[in-house]
């Protein structure tokens, strides 16, 4: 076992743990966004950036980071908040998150975010870019207004479903997620139709067709779920 310290609490982890698992096996609450138990870390949201006092303060992104012996990690402080709600600012600016009228709304972990670290209005000019919803899938949509490109829709397709749908396409502000190189999603040929895609969405740029705003629910667990039960089927 490694020994560290997080929030000046000793914390004991597993040498295969990163920062963030070994928070949650303490009951620390890091933040996260593009984060999915079950898809690799990526680190692309930084929502759940720490402090390494021992580093000289360097900040990581506690999802991506392994434990290291005698760390000494804050992972709540006032600089870190204010990171953090500048980053959500940022998100909310970029792209047309108007909660109002979104499918997600009381059903969105980035407006959860929101509501916990007091982000009661943005201080950044909003873009509002015109982008476009795709709803050519019989089943699905997808509404790039609401994406905040975390990926986990990408990783959920590649590494549970294994069909490789969706991809980034664009550089900067102008990236968009796009299936089978840039078709609209109902002539996607390797789409499988599964969901897995939608479940793993944190906000409402993936979406249910024929369902209301209170019946948008989604069960991100469930991509975990299937991952943990996938060796245990094979062996």
């Amino acid at each position: 076992m490694i020994t560290l310290r997080i929030d000046d609490i000793p914390v004991q982890a597993e040498p295969d743990q990163t920062i963030l698992d070994a928070a949650k096996a303490a009951g620390i609450r890091i933040p996260t966004l593009c984060h999915l138990p079950g898809l690799s870390p990526v680190g692309a949201c930084r929502l759940c950036l720490v402090e390494i006092r021992n580093w000289n303060g360097k900040l990581v992104p506690a999802c991506a980071t392994p434990v290291q012996e005698g760390l000494d990690v804050v992972a709540n402080s006032d600089r870190l908040r204010e990171l953090r709600r500048t980053i959500l600012e940022l998100l909310f600016a970029e792209r047309n998150h108007i909660c109002a009228f979104c499918v997600a709304n009381g059903h969105c972990e980035l407006q959860d975010l929101a509501a916990e670290l007091g982000m009661d209005h943005v201080r950044f000019p909003y873009r509002f870019p015109p982008l476009p919803l795709d709803a050519s899938h019989p089943k699905f949509g997808i509404d790039h207004n609401r994406c905040i490109l975390c990926g986990r829709c990408v990783r959920a397709c590649s590494e549970v479903e294994g069909a490789m749908t969706w991809g980034f396409a664009g550089r900067g502000i102008f990236t968009l997620i796009e299936a089978d190189l840039g078709d609209p999603w109902g002539d996607a040929k390797t789409c499988t139709g599964c969901g897995k895609c939608v479940q793993a969405c944190p906000t409402g740029a993936l979406f249910e067709k024929g369902r209301a705003t209170g019946e948008q629910e989604k069960r991100p667990a469930i991509v975990a779920a299937l991952t943990e039960r996938r060796p245990r089927a094979q062996g």
